[in-house]
């Protein structure tokens, strides 16, 4: 009896083991962090700079400048990268929006809806971060926020893709105003 028992154990334990290797070789992981603190922020920046060849945001409110400065660094070394945000959240004359808008990254203004309240980056189609974290100075420092990052979970990130795209559709463009939002990195 305590043979078979034994060998049940064995048998249990080498799924276990398969389906974790499994996962590995798929590259499939989750990472989660956490703010006040640098957590999350590192997490989204570390995502953006492996960024390959795009990454898609939907965002409430954008002010963050270390994010901002990696979005323009992503696209200068080729990444297209569009925006859409809320558009009461976002119009304020130093907001990220306007200086990401004037160095030429596409972004929407969505008014849809009472809040346009998402907060997630698409990565290269296949990766996710998403969570209550905003993208702003105030995230990281003064609100308690969280984020969860799925990397190569491709069918979960189909379902925000499709969101995303939504969104695109029933947004509004807006076009660079380089008057607007050049203070943005000298006042953040």
């Amino acid at each position: 009896m305590q043979k078979i028992k034994n060998f049940f154990i064995i048998l249990i334990l080498c799924l276990f083991l398969t389906n974790t290797t499994y996962a590995n070789e798929n590259n499939k992981k989750i990472i989660v962090g956490f703010s006040p603190g640098n957590s999350a922020k590192e997490i989204i920046l570390h995502a953006i700079k492996d960024a390959k060849f795009s990454i898609d945001i939907a965002a409430y409110s954008f002010t963050s400048k270390p994010i901002t400065l990696a979005l323009i660094d992503a696209k200068n070394r080729g990444v297209k990268i569009r925006i859409v945000a809320d558009k009461k959240s976002n119009t304020n004359k130093y907001t990220a929006i306007t200086y990401l808008n004037n160095h030429e990254i596409p972004i929407k203004l969505n008014d849809k809806y009472s809040i346009m309240h998402n907060k997630f980056m698409i990565f290269d189609n296949v990766s996710l971060q998403t969570g209550s974290f905003n993208y702003t100075k105030n995230a990281v420092s003064r609100n308690a926020e969280n984020i969860i990052y799925l990397i190569n979970y491709s069918n979960v990130v189909n379902k925000y893709i499709y969101e995303f795209n939504r969104l695109w559709r029933e947004s509004s463009i807006i076009l660079p105003n380089i008057s607007m939002g050049s203070n943005f990195i000298q006042t953040y």
